[in-house]
């Protein structure tokens, strides 16, 4: 190999392996702000308390200072390396110590049609095998005869 491909190669092979290591970063997910379920943002209606709403929903993300009259309730959830994140933003609005207003300006995707139900996955139970000794059978197996030496014999 000549001297001016070995002073290309060498270059080329550097750039290409930290390109290629760039790509195996890890990203973690970030979660941030107050994870609501939106079964306990309609619960929240006018006329409640503030401390109601506190109970309910916890603390607000944001109180403005500049209008103590406004909580914001503010989530985020970025998943690695996507450029899309989840975000939902609620404003409950109060009028003294009662809650005025509830504003829902991001909503997360599904929570809008209340009939709009996400169908859960059972998980699979594992196969019980053989049990250890000295631990009780599982429920429906047959208990072994232990009223003479030797066990079920």
């Amino acid at each position: 190999m000549t001297a001016i491909a070995r002073a290309v190669l060498v270059p080329v092979l550097l750039l290409a392996s930290a390109l290629g290591a760039a790509g195996c970063v890890y990203r973690p997910n970030i979660q941030q702000g107050n994870l609501l379920k939106v079964e306990d943002v309609e619960q929240v209606t006018t006329g409640m308390t503030r401390s109601q709403v506190r109970y309910l929903l916890g603390t607000p993300m944001l109180a403005d200072p500049f209008d103590p009259q406004r909580w914001d309730y503010i989530y985020t959830f970025h998943r690695g390396r996507q450029t899309k994140y989840d975000r939902a933003h609620f404003v409950v609005r109060f009028d003294g110590d009662t809650v005025s207003k509830v504003e829902k300006l991001d909503v997360p995707d599904g929570a809008t049609d209340p009939n709009k139900k996400k169908k859960k996955k059972t998980p699979e139970l594992p196969e019980m095998g053989p049990h250890e000794p000295g631990l009780p059978p599982p429920a429906g197996q047959p208990q072994p005869d232990t009223s003479r030496p030797g066990g079920a014999g």
